[in-house]
């Protein structure tokens, strides 16, 4: 059941990751950042103070889905309810445990 929920959740985390790259990169910096790949055309298009309003909410969306998701996935990843000694006996593994009760066999 784990594995239909993982599989979309990683490629939400994986397309959150390139989204959340790409809008902090179209912000304008201190000095102008990329501005849209064009060099501070992002302040014509969106106007002075729009823009970092759209960019910054963005980002803050962005940036809590892929926490979201890396805490989930990080989740599913260590929640397994077997051990792993049960794991390896389910696959038909043999577990050598050694038995500290049983003394050790000396040579004559």
């Amino acid at each position: 059941m784990l594995e239909i929920i993982e599989t979309p959740l990683t490629v939400l985390h994986v397309v959150a990751c390139f989204f959340l790259v790409l809008v902090i990169l179209i912000q304008p910096g201190k000095s102008g950042g990329l501005g849209a790949f064009g060099g501070g055309s992002a302040q014509q298009v969106f106007g002075g103070r729009g823009a970092g309003n759209v960019l910054t909410k963005t980002t803050w969306v962005t940036a809590s889905v892929f926490f979201a998701t890396s805490i989930i996935l990080a989740y599913l990843s260590s929640s397994t309810g077997d051990t792993l000694e049960n794991a390896a006996k389910a696959r038909g593994n043999a577990v050598a445990v050694p038995d500290d009760a049983a003394p050790a066999k000396s040579a004559p």
